[in-house]
């Protein structure tokens, strides 16, 4: 009997896309599942930072709907709120495994593949990412470098612009700065022109994200990112489209065909994205040949430039006015319910859901292969 790959997906997390992670990671969880090829270890991050393994994760999800795995009890008990003990996984130095760590121990897990589904701070940028380098254990998408620069989106949009990608007009506010020199801070950023958009760099999911047109909006826009970033952008405001476009790959990625988010509201934020049933997602995007053809193309050449692995997913702005294509951010790990756009652009584009699922798994095994045969040691050469 051919032994199956035992594969973490690790959810939840400590940020404000804690609720969007878990409606991935059910997805995720049921593709899976649904092969017949994985040994699946639900492993989730409560909000106030505990670990959870198997069974005891499951009541991170059984309140949105329920999950039933292979091989894990139904889980009655135990609801995120009861944070009775530390506990976390940590390294233990074997091939591929973890350490249960609690007050009374605990055996060790060993993993195959980790599928991290955590958006934001301390899940998409690099924290985790790096603490799965150390253990030596594969995960699905980008490296610790490409997850921070995709998750800051000043150090992207650098970036972007140092390699020649059009991007829109933008300054950072540090908040420390920002409380000794407001009024200058103002200033500079109703030079960019109103209307304007004020985002946490930190964040995802269209948290913390407002839509300036003037002095007050502006003001009360920037006192409310900076409850979720001491760093926030305030970026030109343009009337423009919203295109998607999905990447999925290693060192020879592909782009799928680009779909179009018609928002409920005057722009796609949190509420738009899900809470509000208006919204629609169009696709292929009803956009003539050439304007695909390059956001086709600027996905992936912004993939490479960021450094990313596995998956991405690439949101521009079609200029309504004058058809020009700007590259907003890119999305290291981005929404995965069956509803999300990533998947389903890969769904118009011939791959399944459940397909797309397995190829990422394959896809973080062979990258971690490939890096596995770097020397660890300099031989320095002699004369």
């Amino acid at each position: 009997m051919v032994k199956k790959i035992r594969v973490g997906v690790l959810f939840g997390g400590q940020s404000g896309e804690h609720e969007v992670s878990l409606a991935s990671a059910k997805s995720i969880l049921r593709a899976l599942e649904s092969t017949g090829k994985y040994d699946v270890v639900p492993i989730g991050i409560t909000r106030a930072g505990r670990w959870l393994i198997r069974a005891d994760a499951l009541p991170l999800l059984a309140s949105r709907a329920e999950v039933r795995l292979t091989g894990s009890p139904d889980a009655a008990a135990g609801a995120e709120g009861e944070e009775e003990e530390p506990t976390a996984l940590l390294p233990d130095g074997g091939e591929n495994s973890l350490v249960r760590l609690t007050p009374s121990g605990g055996a060790p897990e060993t993993i195959d593949v980790v599928f991290p589904v955590l958006h934001g701070p301390k899940g998409e940028d690099g924290a985790v990412q790096g603490f799965l380098e150390l253990a030596g254990i594969p995960y699905v998408g980008s490296g610790v470098a490409a997850s921070a620069a995709g998750m800051d989106k000043d150090m992207m949009k650098r970036l972007f612009r140092d390699a020649g990608l059009p991007t829109p007009d933008w300054i950072v506010i540090d908040a420390h700065r920002y409380a000794k020199e407001k009024c200058a801070f103002l200033e500079r950023a109703e030079a960019i022109g109103y209307p304007v958009f004020v985002k946490p760099a930190n964040l995802g999911s269209s948290v913390g994200i407002s839509k300036a047109h003037g002095r007050n909006e502006l003001e009360s826009g920037i006192e409310d990112a900076l409850q979720y970033d001491t760093k926030i952008l305030v970026e030109r405001g343009i009337d423009a489209r919203e295109i998607e476009c999905a990447v999925l790959g290693n060192d020879e990625p592909e782009a799928s065909v680009p779909g179009e988010v018609i928002p409920s509201r005057e722009f796609y934020d949190y509420d738009a994205k899900y809470i509000d049933e208006g919204s629609k997602l169009v696709i292929p995007a009803p956009i003539d040949e050439r304007a695909a053809r390059e956001i086709r193309r600027i996905s992936v050449l912004a993939f490479q430039v960021v450094g990313c692995a596995g998956m991405a997913r690439g949101d521009f702005l079609l200029e309504r006015d004058t058809n020009r294509i700007f590259l907003n951010e890119l999305n290291t790990i981005p929404g995965f319910t069956n509803i999300s756009m990533y998947p389903k652009l890969w769904e118009a584009s011939g791959v399944s859901y459940v397909e797309l699922v397995d190829r990422l798994v394959r896809l973080a095994m062979e990258r971690h292969e490939t890096r596995k045969n770097l020397s660890l040691s300099h031989k320095p050469r002699r004369p």
